[in-house]
């Protein structure tokens, strides 16, 4: 009898795994894993009036008009800058300390069209140092 070939080529054990690591590496790399804690825990609470440490302006909502100015201020601009935009804030949150040496403050602006979402802003040293929303 005479043994026909094999259909399929043989691959090594080496290659399988340096290919299943190839495909786990660009999983890696897609999949930003900076961002997985933030999935699994919550290192700041919901911005909401339980968070509020003062509370400043309680009629205080921020509309899309004043929100797509607001992301056209660079970050390091000064807090006078951002003021002219957003005005008062909804509420003061506890400062954080972020960085060696810099007291960071927060302040929430609940979004007219979406009350359930707050844009929170940072400041170092009188200076704009971003935003992030939190979502209830």
């Amino acid at each position: 009898m005479v043994s026909q070939p094999s259909q399929f080529p043989q691959t090594s054990p080496v290659k399988s795994l340096i290919a299943g690591g190839v495909v786990i590496a660009a999983a890696i790399v897609l999949f930003d894993v900076r961002d997985m804690g933030a999935l699994f825990s919550r290192s700041q609470p919901q911005v909401n009036e339980k968070s509020c440490h003062e509370f400043v302006q309680t009629e205080a909502k921020l509309s899309r008009e004043q929100l797509a100015a607001l992301l056209t201020i660079p970050e390091r601009d000064s807090k006078e800058r951002v003021r002219e935009v957003v005005s008062e804030p909804y509420c003061r949150l506890a400062n954080l300390n972020l960085r060696a040496d810099v007291q960071a403050e927060r302040e929430a602006y609940p979004l007219e069209f979406d009350p359930k979402t707050q844009l929170v802003i940072l400041y170092e040293n009188d200076e704009y140092a971003g935003y992030r929303f939190n979502f209830e």
